[in-house]
Order: C-alpha cells, then sequence, then structure tokens
C-alpha cells in the first residue's frame, strides 16, 4: 500500500496495525518552500494584481475555484472567475485557460498540454488539478473561497506549485465572515509546510470518522483515546493487542464477540 497524503502516526496505528510503515519525511528534488499569504475576498483585486504581474513576468498560475458554475451559492463558478480574469488581465487573456471536470477529456488534455508548454500562462480550475499535476513553471497559486476547502486539500493544491526550483506563492482568499474552524485551517496552512504536522492538524479540527465504517470526518467513537492526543497510549494498546493476539486468541475472541458479536474472525500472518 501507498498513499502520497501525510497519515498521521496514531490514526496509522489504529488502521494499520498489523503492517509496517515507512515514512517519507523529505520533500522530493527540486521543490521549494511555497510561500502562503491569506486574504479577504475585500482584497481581491490585489490578488488579481499580483496574478498579472507574474504572468506578464514570464511565470504561471493556477486559480482554482470550488464550483463548476453559478448556482443558489453565493460561490464563485470556474466559468465565471475565467471570465473575470480575461477581462481584467485585458491584452493579455488570450494567455488563460479553463480546466473543470466536465469538460471532455480531449478538450481537458488540450488544455493541460497548452499550460505545460506554457501557452497558457494562467489556468482558471476546479480540484481536477489536485493530484497529478506536474507544470514546473508554475509558481503561483491562488485558492478562491479557500476557507470552504479541507486543510489536507488545501496541501495538496499548494503542492502544485514549488516545483521548479524557483520562489513560489500560495494565495488563499477567504470571504468573511470566517468560522473558528475555517480560521484554524487557514492559520495552519500559512504558518505550516509540513504535511505530517497539517495532517495531526487535520485529526484534531475534523476527528478521525469511523474508524470501521464510512464516515470519514467527525468526532470518533473511542471512549478513552483521543488519536490527535494520545500517541503513546495507541501504541501501548497496539502493542498489548498484538500479544494477546498471539499468545491468548480465545480469550481474543471472546472480548471482541463481547463487543462486536458473533461471527468475528481475523487473518494472521
Amino acid at each position: 500500500m501507498m498513499s502520497a497524503t501525510p497519515i498521521p502516526r496514531t490514526l496509522a496505528m489504529a488502521l494499520f496495525g498489523d503492517l509496517d510503515v515507512s515514512t517519507i519525511a523529505g520533500m522530493p528534488p527540486g521543490r521549494t518552500p511555497v510561500r502562503t499569504r491569506v486574504f479577504d475576498e475585500a482584497r481581491r483585486d490585489a490578488v488579481i494584481a499580483r496574478v498579472s504581474e507574474q504572468i506578464a513576468g514570464g511565470r504561471q498560475a493556477y486559480w482554482v475555484c470550488p464550483l463548476i458554475e453559478e448556482g443558489d451559492s453565493e460561490l464563485r463558478a470556474a466559468e465565471a472567475a475565467y471570465a473575470e480574469l480575461q477581462a481584467a488581465l485585458g491584452e493579455h487573456a488570450a494567455w488563460v485557460g479553463l480546466l473543470h471536470g466536465r469538460m471532455p477529456a480531449a478538450r481537458k488534455t488540450e488544455v493541460m498540454d497548452d499550460f505545460a508548454a506554457g501557452r497558457l500562462r494562467l489556468l482558471v480550475a476546479t480540484t481536477v488539478i489536485e493530484v497529478g499535476v506536474d507544470v514546473p513553471a508554475a509558481s503561483l497559486m491562488v485558492v478562491e473561497h479557500a476557507e470552504r476547502f479541507g486543510l489536507s486539500q488545501l496541501h495538496q493544491l499548494r503542492g502544485r506549485v514549488g516545483r521548479g526550483g524557483g520562489a513560489a506563492e500560495c494565495l488563499l482568499l477567504f470571504a468573511a465572515p470566517l468560522s473558528a474552524t475555517a480560521r484554524a485551517r487557514l492559520q495552519a496552512l500559512r504558518d505550516s509546510a509540513d504535511g505530517f504536522e497539517l495532517a495531526n492538524r487535520d485529526l484534531e479540527l475534523r476527528g478521525p470518522g469511523e474508524l470501521l465504517g464510512r464516515r470519514q470526518s467527525g468526532l470518533q467513537a473511542l471512549r478513552h483515546a483521543d488519536l490527535a492526543q494520545d500517541a503513546d497510549l495507541v501504541e501501548q494498546a497496539r502493542d498489548a493487542a498484538a500479544w494477546l493476539l498471539q499468545h491468548a486468541p480465545q480469550a481474543a475472541r471472546a472480548h471482541l464477540e463481547r463487543w462486536l458479536g458473533g461471527g468475528v474472525d481475523w487473518l494472521a500472518a
């Protein structure tokens, strides 16, 4: 198994306690730290001016939106941002491209090829660029309505820039007022570039959800442990469970059946 997303140590022990976990903590070769700044929507014009300055200087940028088209929500759609940025960039409007998941596959490939080749300098997109996109010349990321994104997703988006060895920036636009949780997410991303630190912070803010169910966030059902805080306790519990399964399997089965009902079984290596 391999994950490109940092997994908090306690969560890894709880979910994958029977596996050896190897961690690559360093950044890949050629990556540079990304400076992250947070802007209120009221400073949108200043952010657009920064984008214009960057692409006029030959650099490339992403502008990420959370929705595809306008609805009842106040969130801006990718199409609306695309039209706005084309108008704002004037004579450089032809450098602006649009990418979202509803486009035909051939058109998406064409847009990405144009951006990778430098024929487009600003790519307005939804989160389809979150993974699998590698354009080293892209050095600026703008995320619109960043308060609506999860911390891990924001970190993934930020990872699209800073791949070419030069200075890189991530600008997070938010709409006030912010909830306490949204403010904490944006502050965490601004203050840290460490994926494992952010994964632990995300665990604290969102909760782990259900370890054995479908719910991926929210308060946990554990009564006597906090996966975000009790690393030592989780490690001791994992080791105790492994000892019990090896040396007293019938007692372990009795406990599991009492908690989970009949039909409990497991595989041992």
